[in-house]
């Protein structure tokens, strides 16, 4: 039985990516250094990310290690996809906060024979799945949950602690906003 690997799959088809984690585990880290092999190899890339995240620049994804790649800011999936016609590699960073129609769109795009990358949170601050990131787990071909490291006791962290007493779903931040915690050190919020 052949092993498929990202180096040997077949041409002409297309697939979805999925790196997903906590704040401050390297996703967006992560979809960086698969978009430039991409590059690397001579293929056509397009990367986007949700108008809401002007945290480190308004038009290129930036990871909290400083790495960082020029993008098309979007408000809406529907966008990428009339974007990516000529695009063999499409990246899209913080893809929980777009709306549930990143799925199908990811899918649309994947179906025409395009390499689809979405790195994302998994959990909101409460815990709980968040946005459109489950959905795509569920259909990616490949997936990749990074891991942080838990800023009270040092193992491996997946959840994603609010340090402030805001209480929306989305609130953009990071230093002094969030900490990365494991399962034993998170505290959900005693309030929705």
């Amino acid at each position: 039985m052949e092993v498929v690997t990202l180096h040997n799959m077949p041409q002409n088809t297309g697939w979805i990516e999925v790196v997903c984690g906590c704040m401050y585990s390297g996703k967006t880290e992560e979809l960086i250094r698969r978009l430039r092999r991409a590059q690397i190899a001579k293929q056509k890339v397009l990367i986007f990310k949700p108008k809401i995240d002007n945290r480190y620049s308004s038009n290129q994804i930036v990871s909290h290690s400083e790495q960082s790649l020029p993008s098309i800011v979007v408000d809406n999936p529907s966008e990428i996809l009339n974007l990516s016609k000529d695009a063999q590699v499409i990246g899209i960073d913080e893809g929980q906060f777009f709306s549930p129609d990143l799925v199908e769109v990811c899918e649309e795009l994947a179906n025409a024979g395009k390499r689809v990358l979405v790195a994302g949170l998994d959990q909101d601050y409460r815990g709980r799945p968040f946005g459109p990131i489950p959905k795509l787990l569920a259909v990616a071909e490949y997936i990749t949950k990074t891991l942080a490291i838990c800023m009270v006791c040092g193992n491996p962290a997946d959840r994603t602690q609010r340090t402030t007493e805001q209480h929306e779903l989305v609130v953009v931040g990071a230093r002094g906003v969030y900490e990365a915690r494991c399962r034993k050190c998170f505290v959900p919020p005693t309030t929705d």
